[in-house]
C-alpha cells in the first residue's frame, strides 16, 4: 500500500514524504548514508538484525524512488556502492528537526515515567 502512495501524484505532501522513508530501515540507512558512499556489507554489519534480502529490497526502493544512487564497479569479484542523490541528501537534512522533536519527546517520557 505504502508503496503505491510513493508514486501516487494525488496526495498531500507529508504522506508523499512518509511514503518514500516508511518501514523499518529506510530512515536508518538515510542516516548512515550521510556519512558518505557504502558497500551493501558495510550496511548490513553497521544495522544489526537486518537480512540480505530485507537490506537489498530497501535499497532499491530507496533507487526507485531517487534517494540513492547505486554505482556498480566492473571488477571480480562486483563492487557495489550506494552513496545519497541530491533529493536524498535533502530529505535526509528535513529529517534533522524531526529527529530533534523525537528525542525531546522521549526526554519528556522519560522524565514523567521517573516522576510517577
Amino acid at each position: 500500500m505504502t508503496r503505491l502512495r510513493a508514486q501516487d501524484t494525488d496526495v498531500c505532501g507529508v504522506t508523499a514524504a512518509i511514503a518514500v522513508i516508511d518501514g523499518k530501515w529506510k530512515t536508518l540507512l538515510l542516516w548512515l548514508l550521510e556519512s558518505g558512499p557504502h558497500r551493501p556489507g558495510e550496511l548490513r554489519r553497521r544495522i544489526p538484525g537486518i537480512s540480505e534480502k530485507v537490506l537489498t529490497q530497501a535499497l532499491r526502493e530507496m533507487e526507485t524512488d531517487g534517494l540513492v544512487h547505486r554505482e556498480v564497479h566492473d571488477v571480480l569479484p562486483p563492487k557495489t556502492v550506494y552513496s545519497l542523490t541530491e533529493p536524498g541528501r535533502e530529505l535526509s537534512e528535513l529529517l534533522g528537526p524531526l529527529s530533534d522533536w523525537g528525542h525531546r519527546r522521549l526526554d519528556r517520557m522519560t522524565e514523567a515515567a521517573a516522576a510517577s
